[in-house]
């Protein structure tokens, strides 16, 4: 805790507003577990009455005029979400995580994701390096913070890293362990250190290997498609 900031500490996920400006907006029925930490003023927590959180999941508001918004959930969202001065988590509707994915937003930046994206384990997106680094000679700040977009339907694999200034097209996947700095298109396969463009016209599926028959899926005739299966426009 910073010395002489107030912090508010709530494990309870309802409606609610304080004498700083800070509040959830929020119409469900009210979740136990999951944390919203409110330090400074002009804060806002906007939950679809639909969502689902996982007891694990810790809302962190580090200064003001922040906002986080998550849309409707059809399985548990689990997260540690960490916003500061003047930024954004806008998370969109179905968007299901495999354990907590860590995002952060500082210094004015946004931090997007788009309906119906699929986060496995492990997973970082961040606008930010959480310290400023400068440059000796000059004193320039050379690590700025910079927004991230995530599109529609995008799955984000094993272990993966999106950073600062990243975008992420519609439909497309990010390989396991990959480091994402740059911008990418719709519908392909990025992957690697850093992540380099693998494979284009790509579309893939949520319908599990082991989970869902048949067990065997050697061509689109074993999914039903999503509205996902576009080309890859560069």
């Amino acid at each position: 805790m910073i010395i002489g900031v107030l912090l508010d500490v709530m494990s309870l996920i309802e409606s609610y507003s304080d004498e700083r400006g800070n509040r959830i907006e929020y119409s469900g029925a009210p979740i136990s577990g999951p944390q919203v930490h409110f330090r400074g003023s002009n804060n806002k927590l906007i939950l679809d009455s639909t969502v689902r959180l996982t007891a694990s999941t810790i809302f962190r508001f580090d200064c003001n005029n922040a906002t986080i918004r998550i849309g409707r959930g059809l399985h548990g969202f689990a997260g540690f979400l960490r916003v500061g001065e003047d930024s954004a988590i806008l998370i969109g509707d179905h968007v299901t995580t495999s354990s907590r994915v860590i995002i952060g937003s500082v210094e004015g930046s946004t931090v997007s994701i788009g309906d119906d994206c699929m986060i496995s384990g492990d997973v970082q997106i961040r606008s930010d390096d959480e310290h400023p680094i400068f440059d000796v000679g000059s004193g320039a700040r050379i690590n700025l913070s910079e927004s991230v977009h995530i599109g529609n339907h995008v799955w984000l694999g094993w272990g993966s890293r999106v950073l600062g200034g990243s975008s992420i097209g519609d439909g497309s996947v990010v390989g396991f362990s990959s480091i994402v700095a740059g911008s990418f298109p719709n519908n392909c396969i990025v992957a690697g250190v850093p992540a380099r463009l693998k494979r284009m016209n790509v579309a893939w599926e949520r319908d599990h290997l082991t989970l869902k028959e048949p067990f065997y899926k050697p061509d689109a005739s074993t999914v039903s498609k999503s509205g996902f299966w576009n080309p890859t426009v560069t």
